[in-house]
């Protein structure tokens, strides 16, 4: 949708200017400042760029943290929250934050809540962020809320970055293995191609498949991006798609090694979540479902909303976590420690804990089974295609004799 910069005058007369992201066209402007006490004088609808504010893929997740720290830190020091948007604006050296923070700041002047005035970014921040502002807000607590956010973002990136670095070196094996590959089949197959073509030998068929794959690399090369291209797309049509989702987040629970890997990613997430939620002061049915959202997982879904339904219902939630045997035995002790104490959150806490290092210690399980694996993968398809290439000399040399 557009986004308008507009002119206004609120009910005691003072004249406001801002931006209103996300509003089809001036009526429904007109509607919205209405709401909130003002009467529109003037707008005019910004041209958006091809790097539209607001992208997802230019703010990273450190930054995020470091944004929640800063405001939370500014805010508890007694700035309000209008300066310390402005002071967080000036100092942002991402040039897709900035303007972001400048689009709230002007909104939150002409009356819209926190929570409401970062909503159009709820991508970026987050559903987590934005339940968070929203929890401060009504419970006087925005400091506090804010900092338990930053540590809840500083946690998951800490989990992500342990992850993605055990997975480095078998990635840039893999890449330099692939480019070792590429290079053989583009350059050194076309060589013996010409020598045995003038030597008029038979080609056995491993060397005719060979010749035939460099053949399509070096003249038909456009074939493979356009092949990324609809894995790619056919990947953004099946998480669009409820059924093709739901099949997909079940299917890759069940693969060997991985599944069980991202299965405990998924119920550190989601007792994390709920755990943060609840220190906040936010009901247990709507943690629950903040949890649920956060995690982006149709099968939690599914189990999520089943709990939620039993908790109205007056059920324990400790009962209901021992029903589902995706949580483990651990995370129902603790829960069950935690309700009769009265410290649920800090118990379930220490569970997410101990589930993230859970998670890293599977990590690096895959990782020593997956380096010797890779290499004796990579070695026999290098071994194929070098006994496919010498093949027919071993022939020709063998009817020489």
């Amino acid at each position: 949708m557009p986004a308008y910069q507009y002119k206004a005058v609120n009910s005691r007369g003072v004249h406001l200017t801002g931006i209103y992201e996300d509003v089809p066209d001036t009526e429904h402007l007109h509607a919205e400042l209405k709401k909130l006490g003002c009467q529109l004088l003037e707008a005019e609808r910004l041209e958006r760029k091809g790097s539209e504010i607001g992208k997802k893929s230019k703010i990273r997740q450190a930054e995020i943290v470091s944004f929640a720290y800063e405001f939370s830190g500014m805010f508890a020091a007694g700035l309000s929250v209008v300066r310390c948007l402005e002071t967080l604006e000036e100092q942002a050296s991402n040039q897709t934050l900035k303007p972001i923070l400048g689009s709230v700041r002007r909104s939150i002047e002409t009356g819209v809540s926190l929570s409401q005035a970062f909503e159009p970014y709820r991508d970026i921040f987050g559903d987590f962020f934005i339940g968070m502002l929203e929890a401060g807000q009504t419970g006087g607590t925005l400091a506090q809320t804010l900092k338990k956010a930053a540590e809840y973002y500083e946690k998951q990136l800490e989990v992500k970055n342990k992850i993605t670095g055990a997975f480095v070196y078998p990635a840039v094996v893999a890449f330099l293995c692939v480019g070792i590959l590429t290079a053989i089949v583009i350059f050194v197959i076309p060589v013996f191609q010409r020598l045995y073509q003038q030597l008029h030998i038979e080609l056995p068929v491993p060397t005719q498949i060979l010749i035939l794959l460099s053949g399509l690399v070096r003249h038909h090369f456009w074939v493979f991006p356009l092949l990324v291209g609809l894995v790619y797309w056919g990947w953004k049509k099946t998480q669009n798609h409820p059924t093709l989702r739901a099949f997909w987040d079940k299917f890759v629970l069940t693969l060997p090694g991985v599944g069980p890997l991202l299965e405990t990613m998924l119920i550190s997430r989601y007792i994390r979540t709920f755990a943060m939620m609840s220190s906040a002061g936010i009901g247990i049915v709507q943690a629950l479902q903040q949890a649920r959202q956060v995690c982006r997982n149709s099968v939690i879904s599914k189990i999520g909303e089943q709990i939620e339904q039993k908790i109205m219902a007056g059920g324990s939630l400790t009962n209901l976590l021992a029903e589902h045997p995706i949580f483990p035995p651990l995370i129902v002790q603790l829960a069950h420690a935690g309700e009769e104490a009265g410290l649920l959150t800090e118990m379930l806490t220490k569970g997410a804990d101990y589930l993230d290092s859970a998670v890293e210690r599977r990590a690096n399980a895959i990782l020593v089974k997956l380096e010797p694996l890779l290499t004796i993968i990579m070695g026999t398809i290098v071994g194929l295609i070098l006994l496919g290439v010498y093949l027919p000399m071993f022939d020709y040399m063998s009817h020489i004799k």
